[in-house]
């Protein structure tokens, strides 16, 4: 899962970026309307958290272009007006979800993995594909009885994959999707990654490559 933080507070914009990726989200920072903008306008995101009272551009503008350009990106409002009109009035610009500060962390890490969740298909909180099983929120992986001890990207790509159902994703798709803003392009992180994770999934093998396309799970012998 891809975000954006939209946040002008520094201290908190690293705080939520840090914890978001401890999470396993891949995270982006924005610390005001204007570069938000410049990030929705380049990067897939799955989300944003999007401060409201941000300089320059206004946050309601950003949730404005959300909705216009980017409907399918889940947004969720975090911000320090809380009265009932301030809420009623950002869920009617658009936004999915608003959370007013101070918050509980966990409690953002929740609305965030439900918004994922209602973006495009459902998808269940825990997923089962090829002989596999991860639940997303509880950071748990398994193969059988035997649990999986994955690195953060390794999860990450495990449950891009086993959300493709089958399908072949390429890999400038999980770069897209699993790491963030400053990752290199020409990068080998994932194939490194992909590499890693197959030797941790074992025998017989069920993560594999589609030469010059890129990479799937099996879903059936």
């Amino acid at each position: 899962m891809r975000v954006l933080v939209v946040e002008d507070e520094a201290f908190l914009a690293e705080a939520l970026e840090s914890g978001l990726r401890s999470e396993g989200m891949a995270v982006d920072i924005a610390g005001d309307g204007a570069t938000a903008l410049e990030s929705l306008a380049v990067n897939d995101y799955d989300a944003v958290v999007l401060d409201r009272d941000l300089p320059g551009v206004h946050g309601d503008d950003v949730c404005r272009h959300l909705v216009a350009t980017r409907p399918e990106c889940r947004i969720l409002m975090l911000t320090a007006a809380g009265r009932l009109a301030d809420k009623v009035d950002g869920l009617r610009l658009g936004s999915d979800d608003y959370l007013v500060k101070p918050f509980d962390f966990p409690e953002l890490v929740a609305r965030l993995r439900a918004l994922s969740r209602r973006a495009g298909a459902a998808h269940p909180p825990a997923l089962a594909c090829a002989g596999l099983w991860l639940d997303p929120a509880r950071r748990d992986a398994r193969r059988g009885d035997h649990g999986l001890r994955l690195t953060r990207k390794e999860f990450a790509v495990l449950e891009l994959l086993m959300r493709a159902d089958g399908a072949v994703l390429s890999a400038e798709h999980l770069l897209e999707k699993g790491w963030d803003a400053h990752a290199d392009p020409f990068t080998n992180a994932v194939r490194i990654t992909v590499s890693t994770l197959r030797r941790k999934l074992g025998d017989p093998p069920v993560l594999h490559t589609a030469i010059g396309v890129g990479y799937y799970l099996a879903t059936a012998p």
